[in-house]
């Protein structure tokens, strides 16, 4: 398990590095079939992992035992000198927490150098797109995997150059100066919670002398004020940008917006998981007596963002744009899980992680195509009647604007519930009256995104076919796009008939 771990890190960084030696004018035909291979191993590789999983390596806040007595330890570890002057390690490992996010990873690393296949970029230079793919899967799948502080933060930042060139590169081609635009912004959000985050896990080392995250968790920094409350609103903010949650979510809609199809799916899909990973991760069991002085305020930010993002998505007239408000405001409901401490909240955030990750990336794969055979995502160039011209992706679509705003049966709807029973019950040294009072807007939150996603069927599937006849060049689902988006719409179901398929991971808590 431990080389299977090894070579998932490793074989795409080293594969980018080999495609990038290949000549560009035989590299471009061969890049998206070489990226599939190599993305379909990594694949492979993680779910050979899944099974060797057994819960939480180990999670026990001061003030109250979450996990019961039993502390699962780490599965498949290395754990070597890295700086030994400075006690940094190599120390990587998996658990229940980290193995699902590392298959999301994979499987929509793959999809995209799948869809690559046939959907190639204007502008070409597929060669290096598919080696700033496999990077991208590189740096996330070592922050999923790391568990020292300073490994953790340098995979956080190996994401950052190879998205920002994706953007930039193979964004949006009617709009350069908004593309760069969009990309510098990304960049320099994401610079500056890094730093905020850095800063404050130099504060855990200054008080525990360590920055390995299995000896941080189990004996978290106690105290709930001074260094320890520092460190913990450093760390929740750097990370905050990353999710984003408001109002540190002002990179998001253009950088979606702007973005590639294969550039958006992996944003929303993978890049946005760092953020509430992180958190996890680090933040509650690490510093839990901070953790829970901030939580109220992590809990307000949060639902905040669950209605700013409904409200925002309502006044979008580009389907991109719209789908990234959206994530804005399904990234709030993991905040808001999170911030209940609860295991019922705790459990809601980890499986809407996974879900909006599925979703979500089946939303911009869709979004992407429509934008191909209208060249604009504006809903009022693009028309009406989808139904009528393109059946098969309006139908795909509605399923998929369905499952988003949590249609019970699909896999949307289980981590909102578990999230607003959480915050019914949040941890018992929260104050309940407040936690009650974000429930009930959360859940006028999941009614307004009832209300932009049912306005986007009406205002782009339905309408009179007859004010809105087909285009010559707008063909219906293609057989690359089938197969594609086939293992998202599966999954999507799979998760919400048997949600245990995953609840069953962290049974411990």
């Amino acid at each position: 398990m431990n080389a299977i771990l090894l070579a998932i890190l490793v074989l795409p960084a080293l594969a980018a590095g080999a495609l990038w030696s290949i000549p560009a004018a035989i590299g471009d035909r061969l890049a998206a079939a070489y990226g599939s291979v190599i993305s379909g191993l990594v694949l492979v590789g993680a779910l050979i992992l899944w099974p060797r999983t057994g819960g939480w390596f180990a999670y026990v806040p001061a003030q109250e035992q979450l996990l019961g007595d039993a502390v699962h330890p780490l599965d498949a570890v290395i754990d070597v000198p890295w700086i030994p002057s400075l006690d940094v390690r190599f120390h990587i490992g998996v658990d229940s927490i980290s193995v699902p996010l590392i298959v999301l990873t994979a499987l929509l690393t793959f999809l995209c150098c799948l869809y690559s296949l046939k959907i190639t970029p204007r502008i070409g230079r597929t060669r290096s797109l598919i080696a700033l793919l496999l990077v991208i899967e590189t740096g996330v799948i070592g922050t999923f995997s790391a568990m020292d502080l300073v490994l953790f933060f340098v995979c956080f930042e190996i994401v950052l150059i190879p998205m920002w060139l994706v953007i930039d590169i193979w964004g949006d081609h009617h709009d350069p100066a908004g593309r760069k635009r969009a990309a510098n912004t990304f960049v320099l959000m994401t610079v500056f919670g890094s730093a905020l985050m850095l800063l404050g896990f130099l504060l855990v080392q200054r008080v525990t002398g360590t920055f390995d995250i299995v000896a941080l968790t189990n004996a978290p920094v106690a105290g709930g004020h001074g260094i320890p409350l520092a460190a913990a609103v450093l760390i929740a903010v750097g990370l905050a940008v990353k999710v984003p949650l408001w109002p540190l979510h002002i990179w998001l809609p253009d950088a979606h917006a702007k973005a590639p199809t294969v550039g958006s799916v992996l944003l929303a899909g993978v890049l946005l998981k760092l953020g509430t990973y992180g958190l996890i991760r680090i933040l509650v069991p690490v510093l839990p007596d901070a953790t829970a002085t901030i939580a109220p305020y992590l809990g307000a930010f949060s639902t905040v963002a669950i209605v700013a993002g409904s409200l925002a998505c309502l006044a979008q007239t580009d389907v991109k744009r719209l789908i990234a408000y959206s994530s804005v405001g399904h990234m709030g409901f993991i905040g808001l899980g999170i911030a209940t401490m609860s295991p019922a909240g705790l459990r809601g955030a980890l499986f809407a992680n996974i879900a909006h990750g599925l979703i979500t990336g089946l939303l911009f794969f869709l979004a992407g195509a429509i934008k191909d055979r209208h060249d604009t995502s504006d809903l009022r160039a693009i028309g009406r009647a989808l139904y009528a011209r393109l059946p098969r992706i309006a139908a795909l679509l509605t399923f998929a604007c369905l499952a988003s705003l949590g249609l019970p049966g699909l896999a949307g709807f289980w981590g909102e519930m578990l999230v607003l029973l959480g915050a019914y019950d949040p941890a018992a040294w929260l104050p309940r009256s407040t936690f009650l009072v974000f429930m009930v807007i959360a859940g006028l939150g999941t009614v307004l995104t009832a209300a932009y996603f049912l306005r986007l069927v009406r205002n782009l599937c339905q309408g009179d076919p007859a004010e809105n006849p087909p285009a010559a060049f707008a063909v219906d689902l293609s057989r690359i796009e089938l197969i594609t988006w086939a293992p998202l719409v599966t999954l999507t179901v799979l998760l919400g008939v048997w949600p245990g398929l995953l609840l069953q991971q962290w049974s411990a808590l």
